[in-house]
């Protein structure tokens, strides 16, 4: 039998992969839940048939997302890591010897588990001694943790359902009062191609809670266009001024000093959504 799995990333575009096994189904109190064996992919994790990971690329968005910020601070020390029920964030944060704990607070229970079982290569870091797990609503610990991180990553899904108020004003001035006096904190906010509105009203709405606002991007098969973008928020410190010498030594397949530097370089369509 010939079996597919089919995304819709708009409500005009598909994206398609041939599966060779279902590994895992569930429907948990937030989403539905699986995780299939691909063959263009590998391993992926699906949530409301939406592709959140693939053991092929995840590599991709894991040290993006992660390792821009931490290189940024100068000595991020607590980390609070919002989402990424699968890990993969947490498998980076921890190759930064500075950092002391990683707080991962992930809504839903159930994809740490089927990560931990169907993941390993990206779950792998979940147990480290230095990671403490909390099944829990990354907004009410936000607001319930004032002056807390050093660096806060928002591993989010789409902003609908359980994920939407994680791309909200409210939010990111919940943030700002969570992190210390030099926090950064940087958010997945998708796709310039189809999600540009949105991408000009965090912008928006980041620029006017910290003192510095920067958009940067990477690229992700996976996700819907391609190429896909972070916004970051600091207090203090700026990523185009980071320091060479503290990104060295990371094992990292996408990520490097130059990358850090040069996914700051904006298209000009892209440029053109912050105006």
């Amino acid at each position: 039998m010939d079996l597919w799995v089919e995304e819709y990333q708009t409500k005009d575009m598909v994206i398609a992969c041939r599966v060779k096994r279902t590994l895992h189904e569930e429907k948990t109190p937030f989403q539905e839940l699986a995780v299939v064996d691909t063959d263009q992919f590998g391993r992926m994790l699906l949530l409301d048939n939406v592709i959140q990971t693939t053991i092929k690329d995840e590599f991709v968005y894991h040290e993006m997302i992660s390792h821009v910020a931490l290189n940024t601070h100068r000595s991020p020390a607590k980390v609070l890591v919002i989402g990424g029920g699968d890990g993969g964030v947490v498998r980076e944060v921890v190759k930064h010897q500075s950092v002391e704990k990683v707080v991962h607070c992930e809504i839903d229970g159930a994809v740490i588990e089927a990560a931990r079982k169907f993941l390993p290569e990206i779950s792998c870091s979940l147990d480290h001694p230095k990671v403490e797990i909390i099944v829990d609503d990354g907004i009410k610990h936000v607001r319930d943790h004032k002056n807390s991180y050093d660096v806060i990553i928002i591993d989010s899904t789409d902003p609908v359902g359980p994920a939407e108020g994680l791309f909200s004003a409210a939010f990111y001035q919940d943030i700002f009062a969570s992190l210390t006096d030099g926090g950064i904190f940087v958010a997945q906010t998708e796709s310039p191609f189809f999600n540009g509105d949105l991408i000009k009203r965090i912008h928006q709405d980041v620029a006017g809670i910290f003192p510095l606002t920067r958009l940067y991007l990477a690229n992700v098969p996976t996700y819907p266009g391609g190429l896909w973008t972070f916004t970051m928020g600091s207090k203090k410190y700026d990523p185009l001024q980071a320091d060479h010498t503290q990104m060295a030594g990371l094992d990292t397949k996408y990520y490097s000093p130059d990358i850090h530097f040069s996914a700051f370089v904006l298209p000009p369509f892209v440029q053109a959504l912050l105006k």
